[in-house]
Formats: C-alpha cells, structure tokens, sequence
C-alpha cells in the first residue's frame, strides 16, 4: 500500500517540475528587450510593429498608439512605404465630421502630421504635392513656409453647426515639433463637404496617409528628404 502512494506522488513531482522548465512567461533576455524598447519609444507615440500600406485604415488602436516605423534598437530602419503620388481614400456614406485638432511629431525616418476629427461616420482624403497654396472658396494665396507643399484634404466634412462638434482653432499655422521635413501646417477650415490643411515641407518626398479609430485621425507621414 505504501508503494502504490509514493509512486502518484513522485509522478506528480516530476510534471511539476516539468511545467516549470517550460513555462511561457518572458525570461529575463525576454524582459530586458521588452523594457529596452519601451524606454526608445518615441515619446508622443508607442512603437508597434504593424505599418499600414498607403491608403488602408489599419485596426483600431489607442490615440497614441500609430506605427512609429522604428525597426528596434541596432537595427536598420525599414524602407518607408510610400511613395510622392496623389494618395485618396474614400469616406464612408454617412461621413459628416469636423477637424477638432492637428498635431506633429517627429520619428525615426519621418514626420508625422494627425489630423483628429469628431462626428458620425468616417473621413476620407485627398493628399498630394502641389506647387502652391490657395485658400477653398476664395481662392486666395496663402503663405506656407518651406520649399514644397503638401495639400491634405479631408472629405466628408461638414461646419460645426452642422456636426455639433468644435473646429480646430489652436495656432494657425501649427510649426512642426521636432520635425525634420516638415515646418509647418497651414489650417484653410471647411467649405462644401471639404476641409484643407497644407503641410509645408523641405522637399517632396514619399508619404503616406492612413485612417486610425477611437478617436477618429487622418494620419500624414512625410518621409525625410533624400
């Protein structure tokens, strides 16, 4: 009778042990990488490792949660995955929104300009280089700094006292934080279903443009100049 209880007991020791050789949790290498990337993470931004084609709407993330580009520490940075032509998307059917705020960042390879909008429904755009700006409606020049243009039209838009929602106002034209192509961005507010911002820039170079969620944003990314 002894026997046949020492015998489970030995059996139940030694899976134990087993399991625990062979656990799933992050070794230390595991946790020193994880910590050393949280610590070179740019700080308006966390890094992740998807980056959209241009022109797709990846998956709902947080609102400091963009692709980065970064490729990690010692490492090369990938190739930016875009190129200088018109780039448009369309909105959805019930698209009415107002453009709440505009912000830029600075990342590895690129700038980054974000468009964040509120209302029902979902914006497309139109981006692309032009030779100058012009104001929608009165067709005005306006002075943007830098010695290229880029035009980021958001479609689907509606004026405040259509959407309930307040337009952006902060400071006109938005100087870029930290930016390394782009200066500034030049707010020209909404007419007919459209609202206009221009980003001024170095040189033309590659972008991409993309839609992220909760909240709504129209990101902008213009690679550094060659």
């Amino acid at each position: 009778m002894p026997r046949r209880v020492l015998l489970p007991a030995l059996a139940a020791l030694s899976a134990t042990m087993l399991l625990a050789g062979c656990g799933e949790g992050p070794g230390p290498a595991a946790s020193a990488s994880s910590a050393s990337s949280s610590a070179t993470s740019p700080a308006t931004s966390s890094a992740t490792s998807a980056v959209p084609s241009v022109g797709t709407a990846p998956a709902a993330r947080s609102a400091d949660a963009e692709p980065t580009g970064s490729s990690g520490a010692g490492e090369p940075a990938p190739s930016f995955p875009g190129d200088s032509s018109p780039d448009t998307a369309a909105g959805s059917a019930d698209a009415l929104v107002t453009v709440t705020g505009i912000r830029t960042g600075r990342h590895d390879g690129f700038d980054r300009v974000v468009l964040e909008a509120d209302g029902t429904g979902t914006p497309g755009w139109d981006v692309r280089w032009v030779d100058g700006a012009s104001s929608q409606g009165r067709g005005e020049p306006l002075e943007v700094a830098g010695d290229a243009v880029l035009q980021v039209t958001v479609t689907g838009a509606g004026y405040p006292y259509d959407t309930g929602v307040e337009e952006f106002s902060g400071a006109n034209p938005l100087p870029g934080q930290g930016t390394a192509n782009v200066t500034e961005v030049v707010f020209d507010a909404t007419f007919e279903g459209t609202t206009v911002a221009f980003v001024g820039a170095r040189a033309e170079s590659p972008f991409r443009v993309y839609l992220l969620q909760d909240p709504v944003r129209v990101v902008v990314e213009v690679a550094d100049a060659g």
